[in-house]
Order: structure tokens, then C-alpha cells, then sequence
């Protein structure tokens, strides 16, 4: 496959792993989706239910192969891009090292934060620059917050 803009190396490989995976998944429930449903009803509720699965599979199966070809955006316009390394300093004087990712599926398992381009600290940040102060809402309140170092994807 091609790069996709918006998705990092990683990410890919993950989303490439797990699309495998739901493709074997359902590939082993649909043979049986065939069977004759002349059973009893336990044998009919049991093949409804293995239909649902088979949806559920189809729709993030189709999900992921939409984010692998680009079809779905994963910046916002006029947005940070995905891979924009930030960090912060905050009202109550600690610091936190964050990196923007374009969708949610992107981040890593490792100990650094993320925030997508179009959640309120993404959105809050568009725009500006190292040494500016920008306010986001939380569910808790607004939060103050001053941009120590801002360095874009490479």
C-alpha cells in the first residue's frame, strides 16, 4: 500500500495488522452463516447472532480500509498536522510532552500523551505559535495553557 498522509508508519502497520485480523475473523463465521437454519430456535437465534458479528466485522473492516486509502480526513482544516510534537505548560505549573495524531487508532502504547487536531486543545492550539497562551474547555472547566516548544511533523 501507498502512504497515506496523516497516519504514521506505525499506525499503518497497526491498522494493516488488525484489518487482517477481522478479515480471518469473518472468514472463519461465514461458512457457517450458509448452514441450513431449519434447526430449532436456538439454531436460528445463534445464526442471527453470527450475523450481527459478521455487520459488526464488515463495518470496521470497511473503517480501516477507508483510513488506510485516505478516504477518511484525519486533520482538520487549518489544523495542526498529525505528527506536530508540542509542549505545554500549564496554569497549575506542570509540563507535558504531546504529540497530535490524526485519528484516535494512531497513538501509541507508549508513555507519550496525544490529542487529535479537532479536540478542544488541538483546536485551541491551531494557529499559534511557541511562547503564546491558549485557553480550551474541558469538562472540568477552561484550562490555561503556554506553548513551551512547538515542532512540526518533519
Amino acid at each position: 500500500m501507498t502512504s497515506t498522509p496523516g497516519l504514521s508508519p506505525a499506525t499503518r502497520s497497526r491498522l494493516e495488522r488488525e484489518l487482517e485480523q477481522l478479515r480471518k475473523q469473518r472468514a472463519e463465521l461465514l461458512p457457517r452463516l450458509g448452514e441450513d437454519p431449519l434447526g430449532d430456535s436456538a439454531d436460528q437465534a445463534d445464526l442471527v447472532e453470527r450475523s450481527e458479528v459478521v455487520s459488526r466485522l464488515d463495518r470496521r473492516i470497511n473503517e480501516v480500509v477507508d483510513l488506510l486509502h485516505g478516504q477518511i480526513s484525519t486533520e482538520s482544516e487549518g489544523g495542526l498536522p498529525s505528527g506536530t510534537k508540542v509542549t505545554l505548560r500549564f496554569d497549575d505549573g506542570s509540563v507535558e510532552d504531546m504529540v497530535v495524531v490524526g485519528v484516535a487508532a494512531e497513538a501509541d502504547e507508549d508513555d507519550t500523551s496525544t490529542l487529535t487536531a479537532d479536540s478542544p486543545l488541538g483546536q485551541a492550539l491551531a494557529g499559534h505559535q511557541e511562547g503564546d497562551t491558549v485557553t480550551y474547555r474541558t469538562p472540568k472547566g477552561e484550562v490555561t495553557a503556554e506553548i513551551v516548544k512547538l515542532t512540526p511533523p518533519q
